[in-house]
Parts: structure tokens; C-alpha cells; sequence
């Protein structure tokens, strides 16, 4: 049976309203959570960006079922720091939490004063960060000099069972090259066909681990509300995909995103005023080789989703997946 989790979105909501989410987000009968690492909003009306780590503390004491987060170890965090954040929530919550690695976006890294690298440069600093972490929670005590420096490194508080490490890729590319090194996948989006391709590049190269398939989702009433509300909170799907790594600030989204371009909002949020259409669109993303979906309500409002994943919405997934 697919393992159907919910996505805390640190962008959108303030941390202790996003906490009483995903309290309620395990009643309403999801199988499990994740949660964004973001520094900043995507956008102004969004306006919220909370510290995922701390959160996340809070968030597996007060419930019970597993979760993880994505999170990009190099600039804005030392991997060393990145290390011991994830071995601790390991160590506290054992079995429950898993982190997918990403070579980041500047709207969250520009911060620290260095340049953007380019993506292979991201991506070989990203490899050399997943090693250096995983032999840190191994209990080694190790040097690097590479993209990053470590000098004499040790963890100290650790898991009996190392937290898996996925990979988050939102192309085939960057899955077939995740999958020599993730114990598993994190892709975004709800279109079938790529969906299908990024998770078959994973596998088809070695992947192995959990296929995972965040979807954004906008449920209303009606289609026109579900597309205001999705045009108002995730208008940055409109932005042209080449620049969502390399803009640095949520005004320069805002500036180039369109929430009128409705064609544009379909492609990169499941918009519906039917439970059965979702569930039927969600169902297909299993077909495609998803393992797990994470369902983004993209909305402010947090408990009409939760509602209807409560009274409905997630058997009839189930069912269809």
C-alpha cells in the first residue's frame, strides 16, 4: 500500500501553527510527514520560513509517526553542523527520521556571502557533503579538503541506526546521478510523465530506497477558488524553472512569477475541485513507480485539507493507488 505523508511548508505557516498541522495532519490519518529547510519565502504572501531543525524537534516529540525534511548541507549549513543536527533527531527519535539531500537554491544560500556555484559544482560538493555526513555519524573522526574543509571532526551523540540519506532531484538527470550514492529519491510535481521518468532514472541506475513524489495540491469548493488560492501561495511555479535555482530573493520571484498564467499554475500544482479527480491523478503518480506521496495543501488555511483527508480524501487514494 503506498505510504501517503503530509508536507509542512515552513514558507506558509508560522512554526507553531505549522506544529498544530502536522499534530493534526497524523489524526487525520496520514502515514507520515515531511517538511521544507528554508531561510526564506518563495514569496511576500507567503511570509513565513521557521528553522526546520528546531521544528522538527517539537514536531517528533509530540507525535508518533516518521518524518523528514530536505535539506542542503554546504554553504548555509557546514555539513559538519548539518551532521550533528541529523544524528541528534536520529538519536531522539530512532527509526522515525530520514533527510533527503539537495544542492540547494540561492533564495536560501546566498546568504552566507560566497558565490553560487554552478550546478556540477553544487552537485560534487553536494557528494562530498553526503560522505563526509555519513562517515561523521559512523562515529569516525575525519578531515576533508575539498569543496568544504574539515578539520578533525567527531560526533558524538549518535543513532544506533544511521538516519537514511535520499536524494532530492527535480530532474531524470540529477536522479540517475543521485542513485550511486541516496538510499532513496525526492522528486516534485504531479505531471505522470515526468514524474515516471526522474523515478526510473533513479532506478534504472541502481537507486535504491523509497521512490518519493511530493505533490503540491490546491482543493477547494469550486476550480476557480482552488486556482486563486493556488495563484496567491505558490505563485512562484509560474517562474521560468531555469531560474528557481539562482534567484536570490522573494521579491524577484514576485516580480517574475504570474498568477494569472493559468496554464502555467496546472503544470506545477494539482488544482481541483473534485476529491475523486485527485485521487485519481494521485493513484496515477503510484502507477508511474511512487512509493510515497507527500500532499502539499498549498493553502493558508491547513484544516479544510486536513478535513477532507480526514473524512475521505486519503482512503479514497488508497483505494484508487
Amino acid at each position: 500500500m503506498v505510504f501517503l505523508g503530509y508536507h509542512a511548508s515552513h514558507e506558509q505557516l508560522p512554526p507553531s501553527t505549522l506544529l498544530a498541522a502536522v499534530q493534526e495532519a497524523e489524526r487525520a490519518g496520514f502515514d507520515g510527514a515531511m517538511c521544507s529547510d528554508h531561510l526564506a519565502p518563495w514569496g511576500l504572501a507567503q511570509g513565513e520560513s521557521g528553522f526546520a531543525w528546531s521544528w522538527l524537534g517539537a514536531a517528533l516529540a509530540t507525535t508518533s509517526f516518521p518524518m523528514g525534511m530536505v535539506s542542503a548541507p554546504g554553504q548555509r549549513y557546514h555539513p559538519v553542523i548539518a551532521a550533528q543536527a541529523l544524528a541528534t533527531l536520529a538519536e531522539m527519535f530512532e527509526g522515525r527520521f530520514w533527510c533527503a539531500l539537495g544542492s540547494g537554491e540561492a533564495l536560501n544560500e546566498h546568504v552566507t556571502g560566497d558565490a553560487w556555484p554552478a550546478k556540477p559544482e553544487r552537485q560534487d560538493r553536494l557528494v562530498q557533503a553526503a560522505d563526509v555526513m555519513r562517515r561523521l555519524i559512523a562515529g569516525e573522526r575525519v578531515t576533508h579538503d575539498g569543496a568544504f574543509q574539515v578539520h578533525e571532526a567527531r560526533v558524538w551523540s549518535r543513532p544506533l541506526s544511521p538516519a537514511p540519506l535520499r536524494a532530492a532531484a527535480a530532474s531524470a538527470e540529477t536522479a540517475a546521478w543521485a542513485a550511486s550514492w541516496a538510499d532513496g529519491v525526492v522528486t516534485v510535481g504531479h505531471d505522470v510523465e515526468t514524474v515516471g521518468k526522474i523515478l526510473s532514472a533513479y532506478r534504472d541506475a541502481g537507486g535504491t530506497g523509497p521512490c518519493a513524489v511530493q505533490v503540491h495540491v490546491s482543493l477547494a469548493d469550486s476550480h476557480a477558488e482552488a486556482l486563486r488560492t493556488a495563484g496567491d501561495q505558490w505563485r512562484q511555479a509560474t517562474v521560468d524553472p531555469a531560474l528557481m535555482w539562482e534567484l536570490m530573493q522573494p521579491e524577484d520571484f514576485d516580480r517574475l512569477a504570474d498568477p494569472g498564467d493559468t496554464e502555467a499554475l496546472e503544470r506545477g500544482i494539482l488544482i481541483s475541485a473534485d476529491e475523486r479527480d485527485v485521487a485519481e491523478r494521485l493513484g496515477a503518480l503510484v502507477d508511474a513507480g511512487a512509493d510515497e506521496l507527500f500532499l502539499h495543501p498549498v493553502a493558508k488555511d491547513q484544516s479544510s485539507f486536513l478535513g477532507r483527508a480526514r473524512d475521505g480524501l486519503l482512503d479514497a487514494i488508497r483505494e484508487r493507488a
